[in-house]
């Protein structure tokens, strides 16, 4: 399993992936089996999981174990949705080493409003499989775990930033190898770290393939950019949907959309979804209910971005898909590129 993930990040478009891997604050990166980042440097501050369960941090959550960490609330109505789907992806190709090799573990900056009751309606909506916690406590102990891990930013708790994206960390406690990644991380490199790269980091790969073998690496265009690094953590695209990738998306597939939505309502969609909801635009209210209620996040994109977008869907569309060849596509509800759903409001980006 291991190994066909290494192949997969190989194979990966590096610059489709935005890698923005770090030191955690006042812990460095190669340190010895005994490593110092122990229970006397990480609190022990006590969660409460989505089934009402007390969690100590350190001894019952990290101790000798390969983590994912990270803060969400589940009000967000940008980056948080996009990191629980993003990480979705990765529980499922690392399958049911979740919870056995490793732990994935989302924790409430907002307790007052994230009981467990509410984390647990938040997993069920986004499909989490066995294996990842979502925990809530006292929000002091929450804002100094925060700290401690170097991912407390100033300003999100009271409203005045959003700029909550590098909220992700991963590692191994028993080597101290610990290292901040991005929630667009792509899903393959993210579990190969996690499968492989983190388990035992310090042997090298004995089956390291030469650079000189890689394939020639296609520049991709803004939109595709954009596509890969925001979109895609909850939509797929014709042929990298759930036959080829094996990964299924929050919301449906998006080949086709530009020929079965209108311009300008695809547009604002991608530029204000949230208002469009409150609104209640009808296809809008009809893409949320048709996939498990959760809400289309708002990406802040500026106009030209959306438009590079649009224009990336259409590329991808005619590529696939050229009107030549354009047939009806079966019955499942969660395909988007049935033409029959598209029109009928079942489509979003």
């Amino acid at each position: 399993m291991f190994q066909m993930l290494r192949k997969a990040a190989i194979a990966v478009t590096v610059s489709m992936i935005a890698m923005v891997w770090g030191s955690v604050q006042g812990v460095a990166g190669d340190v010895q089996p005994d490593t110092p980042w122990g229970k006397d440097f990480f609190p022990n501050t006590v969660l409460i999981n989505q089934d009402e369960q007390p969690m100590r941090f350190f001894d019952d959550l990290i101790k000798g174990k390969v983590v994912v960490i990270n803060f969400i609330f589940t009000s967000c109505s940008d980056s948080c949705p996009l990191e629980t789907a993003r990480l979705r992806q990765v529980q499922k190709l690392l399958g049911d080493h979740v919870g056995r090799d490793v732990f994935f573990y989302s924790i409430s900056i907002d307790p007052e409003t994230d009981t467990p009751a509410v984390l647990k309606q938040y997993a069920a909506k986004f499909k989490v499989a066995p294996g990842w916690q979502f925990l809530t406590g006292n929000k002091d102990d929450i804002v100094e775990l925060r700290r401690k891990l170097g991912l407390f930013i100033e300003g999100v708790d009271n409203g005045r930033t959003t700029d909550h994206n590098l909220s992700l960390i991963v590692g191994n406690q028993a080597t101290g190898r610990w290292m901040k990644a991005s929630p667009f991380e792509n899903p393959y490199i993210l579990a190969d770290h996690l499968g492989k790269s983190l388990q035992n980091w310090k042997v090298a790969d004995a089956n390291q393939n030469s650079y000189a073998d890689a394939p020639e690496v296609r520049p991709p265009s803004l939109g595709e950019q954009i596509f890969r690094t925001r979109c895609s953590a909850c939509h797929t695209l014709g042929n990298e949907g759930e036959q080829t990738t094996g990964i299924r998306g929050v919301g449906p597939d998006l080949l086709g959309v530009t020929r079965q939505r209108d311009g300008e309502w695809l547009g604002r969609w991608l530029k204000e979804p949230d208002v469009m909801l409150a609104e209640k635009d009808p296809v809008a209210v009809k893409l949320y209910e048709a996939y498990n209620r959760v809400a289309m996040p708002n990406l802040r994109m500026e106009d030209n971005d959306i438009g590079q977008v649009i224009a990336y869907l259409q590329e991808e569309t005619d590529r696939q898909q050229p009107q030549e060849h354009m047939h009806m596509a079966g019955d499942d509800p969660h395909a988007g590129h049935n033409m029959h759903e598209m029109h009928e409001g079942h489509v979003m980006p």
